[in-house]
């Protein structure tokens, strides 16, 4: 199977909805358009009640679909709402600790940035996946350190590891991402605040993911 063929979509939520219920009811033209693998509840500003009703609005949803549902930065409420896993950056807890609260059946993913070094280290401790990015200016990943397009090369040349690629893609510039190896492109406004509609962005992706 060729690279383009083995990659697929990695959905990010807005940092913020107005209704969980309204995003759920949305959610599944978009999947269906697209080859979705899981969707990352990333809410900013928000209080644990509202993570835990955007997740159970958001889970029966991912399990009919097949797409796992990650959280990001919490071990303990991806634990307790049975969440399929969690997300975490580096200023966040430790791996280990992720990990022991998430248990071992739980898929347990790190932020990386642009460090290959990092990643390796966690992908020896027992991540599921690493994320390498930003790759292109993003509006949620501002401040973090452009990432070189060889990191994916490099990486899925030398390791079994899943990589994700984050940062601005859009169906217009994630080619030669798909082309360097990453398994995962990790997708926010690229698709929900695409023109011509969510829909619409998530088939462009499959496009260039099986092209």
């Amino acid at each position: 199977m060729s690279k383009a063929l083995s990659c697929r979509l990695y959905l990010i939520t807005p940092p913020q909805l107005d209704s969980p219920i309204a995003f759920a009811a949305a959610l599944p033209p978009v999947i269906e358009a697209g080859d979705v693998a899981c969707l990352q509840v990333r809410l900013k500003n928000v209080d644990d009640t509202q993570i835990r009703q955007t997740v159970d609005a958001l889970l029966p949803i991912c399990t009919t679909h097949d797409v796992a549902l990650i959280l990001n930065d919490r071990p303990d409420l991806a634990f307790e709402t049975g969440c399929d896993g969690v997300h975490i950056g580096p200023d966040d807890m430790p791996y280990e600790d992720a990990r022991r609260i998430v248990g071992n059946d739980a898929t347990v993913g790190v932020s990386c940035q642009a460090s290959r070094h990092v990643a390796m280290k966690l992908a020896d401790a027992g991540a599921d996946y690493v994320a390498f990015g930003a790759f292109f200016p993003s509006q949620t990943k501002a401040d973090t350190e452009t990432a070189p397009l060889d990191e994916l090369e490099i990486w899925s040349e030398t390791t079994n590891v899943p990589c994700v690629a984050i940062g601005g893609i859009t169906p217009d510039n994630c080619r030669p991402l798909i082309e360097a190896g990453a398994d995962f492109l990790a997708v926010s406004s690229g698709i929900w605040a695409y023109p011509e509609g969510p829909a619409t962005a998530a088939r462009l992706f499959r496009e260039q993911m099986s092209s």
